[in-house]
């Protein structure tokens, strides 16, 4: 994959532009978004008496830095798939939050909207990041086939998000 800006990864330094392998970029990045998103999930929905503020500062500086760094790899262009994944995670979050909290016995409609921002955006990037590893991990980065893949990608996340939706 070809970065979109300059940065270090493991010490070493790439120029815009550079060929990096997507093993160096996506497993580490897919496990570290992950664990930021599962401790801000936790703070939202399960922490006790977890301020506002903090879950805001502690969930925004690492947003703002995830965006940072995929703007940096990815390019700005590509950024605009955020966009899509929004409108895909407003579908896709109600029901997928709403189903996984249903199993820890709690109801989605329990808490202010306000609770959800942070959950949710981690939801649209880590969409984000996948929509990525796909494209790349299948080699769709050309045109005609990155518009298959990407109708494939919709398809499949629409779809599984409907039949959690039915299915709660």
């Amino acid at each position: 994959m070809k970065i979109h800006g300059s940065l270090k990864i493991n010490g070493k330094y790439y120029a815009k532009g550079s060929e990096v392998s997507w093993f160096s970029i996506y497993p580490f990045s897919l496990f570290h978004m992950l664990a930021f998103g599962l401790s801000g999930f936790y703070m939202a929905y399960f922490a006790k008496n977890v301020e506002l503020k903090f879950l805001f500062l502690h969930g925004g500086f690492a947003i703002i830095a995830y965006i940072l760094f995929y703007v940096r790899i990815f390019g700005f262009d590509d950024v605009k798939w955020a966009l899509i994944n929004a409108f895909l995670g407003f579908v896709g979050i109600y029901t997928q939050m709403g189903w996984i909290l249903d199993y820890f016995g709690k109801d989605i409609d329990n808490y202010p909207f306000y609770i959800h921002i942070i959950p949710f955006f981690y939801f649209v990037l880590y969409t984000f990041l996948l929509r990525q590893a796909v494209l790349d991990i299948t080699g769709s980065r050309e045109k005609e086939r990155e518009q298959k893949v990407e109708l494939g990608y919709v398809a499949v996340l629409l779809g599984s998000y409907l039949l959690s939706y039915f299915l709660r």
